[in-house]
């Protein structure tokens, strides 16, 4: 039986003595059946504890840069917080690098100031610029992996990306607000809260594309580059509103929900269905409120455990899975809404 352990350490992991398991791995009989499973099962325990011994001395310093805005910042670094002692026995310090806007370049050089000082891996939310792209690529070739979360940047040297399937996202956005909407009148306001994210573009190519096939006469107002903040996300709103006095549902595919509702609010408008992304503070709330009608939401907590997992793939701390698989989209409304969601972690 073809196995990588020393004998000694099989005989101790099944309990036996060397001779016995010498004579069950090369086969010299007067062994009774059962002591030869005993010492397969030791071998595939040992198989399964062999990543933990590979990755149990080592301490993985990650740096999150992110360019979000401060809610979804602080729900990331709940999540991958709370997610630490599940990475155990490895070790993982984490550094933050949180910016709500900025340039490319500005976003570019904070990622080439941490190759010089050194990192184990980068865990990444950037918009795909060429100037992000091509400092993913400086840190690759310094043998740091990077990681990109919830926004792809495809064209890049990035070594995993993690999140959910984005366009499969706005078609699925699509699909419920038109069944809530039915044979009701009115158009579809989409937000977004900066073109270059390459996750919201797809979003946005996936609900339009859906949209055409099961409403092509409801016309979509674009509003887009708030960066998902509330001031100018209320005054960009406002704008849409008072521009098309038709609209009466939205898709958010960038955050900003609350000033998206006050702009309804201020003008005296309702708006009839609300589908939205991510089950941070806000949009737990407004849920809880009824004033959103779905969140589609995916694990945090899951991504964050994957995104640390991809990098210690990376570094050869843990065999290769090939590619993550997209993370599964859940729909909540109001009425499944998980206990604790949007709670902040305490401790």
């Amino acid at each position: 039986m073809r196995h990588p352990y020393p004998i000694r350490e099989i005989a101790r992991q099944a309990g036996l003595s060397t001779a016995t398991v010498d004579r069950v791995l090369n086969g010299r009989g007067n062994v009774r059946e059962s002591t030869v499973r005993e010492v397969h099962a030791a071998i595939e325990d040992l198989d399964r504890q062999r990543d933990q011994v590979r990755i149990g001395s080592r301490t993985f310093m990650l740096d999150i840069v992110m360019q979000a805005p401060e809610r979804f910042s602080t729900a990331v670094r709940e999540a991958l917080e709370a997610e630490l002692p599940s990475l155990y026995p490895a070790v993982v310090r984490s550094r933050f690098h949180f910016r709500e806007t900025g340039t490319a370049a500005e976003l570019a050089a904070a990622l080439d100031r941490i190759a010089r000082r050194g990192t184990q891996g980068v865990i990444l939310k950037a918009p795909d610029a060429p100037e992000v792209v091509a400092a993913v690529g400086r840190l690759a070739e310094a043998g740091i992996p990077v990681v990109t979360l919830v926004t792809d940047l495809p064209g890049s040297a990035r070594a995993a990306y993690v999140g959910i399937d984005n366009r499969a996202a706005g078609a699925t956005a699509a699909y419920l607000l038109q069944q809530w909407l039915g044979d009701r009148p009115g158009n579809v306001l989409t937000t977004i809260s900066r073109a270059s994210f390459r996750g919201e573009e797809e979003r946005e190519m996936g609900f339009r594309s859906e949209m055409r096939l099961a409403a092509p006469r409801r016309a979509l107002v674009e509003v887009t580059d708030s960066d998902g903040l509330d001031a100018t996300q209320r005054d960009l709103v406002l704008e849409a509103l008072r521009r098309d006095e038709d609209i009466v549902a939205v898709y958010s595919m960038g955050g900003g929900n609350l000033a998206t509702l006050d702009a309804f609010d201020a003008l005296g408008r309702r708006c009839a269905v609300f589908v939205a992304h991510d089950l941070d503070h806000d949009n737990s709330r407004l849920l809880r409120a009824r004033r959103l009608s779905a969140v589609l939401h995916h694990d945090l907590h899951q991504d964050m455990r994957r995104a640390c997992q991809a990098v210690m793939r990376a570094q050869g701390a843990l065999p290769d899975d090939g590619p993550v698989p997209p993370s599964a989209i859940q729909v909540v409304t109001p009425l499944n809404l998980p206990p604790g969601a949007g709670e902040p972690t305490v401790g």
